[in-house]
């Protein structure tokens, strides 16, 4: 359906909103440490034994992006989130290099005050994915993956979409201190919207979230994050109404 709501807009008119990553047990052994390892090994991966430039310059390239200073929430720590989560999700992908790849991707263009900030980030990626030794197969797989997360509603049995999306809001299930630092790093990224726009546009995109029937496609979504989601939503929902909070 084309209608969906953006789960991470605003007012009606503005883009997407952004994704805290969890926090790592300092005990924990450190896992591929280095974003620009993690894509290189996707980025071979992909290509499938393919011979194709170095990698790095376009790692490089990709977190420049993620890191330009109008972001708060699409930063390259929601990147790492949603590659962790897509790590946790893999077993229900169909082909999860390209998922990886479009998480890379999903945001790599990103401009709070524009709407098409997803058309712009697939465009980004049928372009430098064939220069980078992927196939075309792959690199419309992984445009059309970031296309979808205009609307994160995945068509049935879109095992990759599910995968994508699921991974892309799963910040909406984290815990109460979590889920505050995203609200509020939201806040920060469409710091140029009057506070009563902002209230009026945000509480209207809780609502239709609210309305969905599932906010998760894929069994381990369903079942973890579906239920504190919709708990985090009603929870902001009522603080943004008129006599929330007071």
């Amino acid at each position: 359906m084309t209608d969906s709501p953006r789960p991470h807009d605003t007012p009606a008119d503005l883009p997407g909103l952004p994704e805290p990553a969890g926090l790592a047990d300092p005990a924990d052994p450190p896992g591929p440490a280095d974003p620009a390892d993690r894509w290189r090994e996707t980025l071979l991966a992909a290509r499938a034994g393919a011979e194709g430039p170095d990698p790095l310059p376009y790692a490089e390239n990709l977190l420049a992006r993620w890191a330009e200073p109008q972001r708060r929430y699409h930063t390259t720590a929601h990147l790492t989130a949603v590659l962790d989560r897509i790590d946790t999700l893999a077993p229900y992908a169909d082909d999860v290099h390209a998922v990886r790849l479009a998480a890379w991707f999903h945001d790599a263009v990103y401009r709070p005050d524009r709407t098409e900030n997803e058309e712009r980030s697939a465009a980004l990626a049928e372009r430098a994915l064939p220069e980078a030794g992927v196939g075309e197969a792959v690199t419309a797989e992984v445009a059309r993956l970031v296309r979808l997360t205009v609307t994160h509603d995945p068509a049935e049995g879109d095992r990759d979409g599910e995968v994508l999306c699921d991974a892309d809001l799963a910040v909406l299930a984290g815990g109460p201190q979590e889920y505050a630092d995203y609200a509020a790093q939201v806040r920060e990224e469409y710091g140029f919207v009057p506070d009563e726009a902002f209230r009026a546009g945000r509480a209207a995109v809780l609502r239709q979230l609210l309305a969905l029937p599932r906010l998760f496609r894929t069994p381990y979504g369903a079942a973890e994050w579906e239920e504190r989601a919709r708990h985090n939503l009603a929870t902001e929902l009522e603080l943004l109404e008129p006599s929330g909070g007071r």
